[in-house]
């Protein structure tokens, strides 16, 4: 079901095409492109000159990298407002 001016179909193409370029994008993430950085984008430290190698496109130092990862929390899939059914137990 389209809706306005679109033809039928239109809504679902465009949620597969936005599912599919997320996924490249972050199939591309994983990999830096470009040119390293000396020092880091955020402590401003010198970024070995191995790592720079080893990861071309590098922007960060290795513990700038493992705070950031560190930073991350998972949250938990619960329905904090409850759904109707529970709230009438």
């Amino acid at each position: 079901m389209a809706g306005g001016w679109a033809r039928d179909g239109a809504v679902s193409e465009q949620i597969e095409a936005s599912i599919s370029d997320e996924l490249a994008r972050m199939k591309g993430k994983s990999t830096p492109v470009g040119e390293s950085f000396t020092h880091c984008a955020e402590c401003e430290e010198e970024i070995p000159e191995a790592r720079r190698v080893a990861l071309p496109g590098v922007k960060l130092c290795i513990d700038c990298v493992r705070e950031r990862d560190g930073a991350f929390q998972a949250r938990a899939g619960i329905n904090r407002r409850g759904s109707k059914d529970s709230q009438l137990k």
